[in-house]
């Protein structure tokens, strides 16, 4: 499986074989200026890039190493009903997330973050699903975010809490019908976990 790293919703996609694509650029990762190529897929329409590089097992850890590293941790929280548990942030759906902070196992900073943003206690894990990558500007300096998702069950039915100070306006149990419509405003990171 070829890893991607979004850009927005665009997909940088890894890879060791060449392909010409319509829509898709091909770089090679030895000599790829990383910045050019997120100025590319933000000032054009492009659909997405290929990074071409020799080693298949070494192709992430080539990539991570040419941008500053954000370690996340989240969760997919399943209530007993079935339904997902959905953050609302800068107008899109989300999946609750955020950063690892010192000492701290993925598996507590998802649990942690989970709670924060939406006061739904009572997590547990089941298992861990995909990792996602994305690139984000902050403070005009460009950070690859690695994000390792948990798939969670909780039995809380108590008041949803949005964490306001980090930008939340909403926290919903959404079933399938309501998921499918929020997908449409949403992210390519949180599509593919859905």
């Amino acid at each position: 499986m070829a890893h991607k790293i979004f850009v927005n919703d665009k997909p940088i996609i890894l890879t060791t074989r060449v392909k010409k694509e319509k829509h898709f650029k091909n770089y090679l990762m030895s000599t790829i200026n990383i910045g050019k190529v997120i100025r590319e897929l933000n000032n054009t329409d492009l659909e997405g890039v290929m990074v071409i590089g020799k080693n298949k097992d070494k192709l992430l850890k080539s990539f991570l190493k040419k941008l500053p590293n954000v370690v996340a941790g989240g969760g997919k929280v399943f209530n007993d009903k079935g339904e997902i548990l959905f953050i609302y942030r800068n107008d899109k759906w989300d999946l609750p997330k955020g950063k690892i902070e010192d000492n701290e196992s993925i598996e507590d900073t998802a649990l942690r973050e989970v709670e924060e943003e939406t006061k739904v206690n009572g997590l547990k894990i089941v298992k861990p699903l995909q990792t996602t990558y994305h690139i984000f500007k902050r403070n005009g300096r460009l950070q690859l975010k690695i994000t390792y998702w948990f798939e969670m069950t909780s039995s809380y039915n108590g008041i949803l809490e949005p964490q306001e100070e980090e930008g939340i306006t909403k926290v919903a149990w959404l079933n399938p019908e309501q998921i499918k419509k929020a997908m449409e405003n949403s992210y390519a990171n949180i599509k593919l976990l859905v």
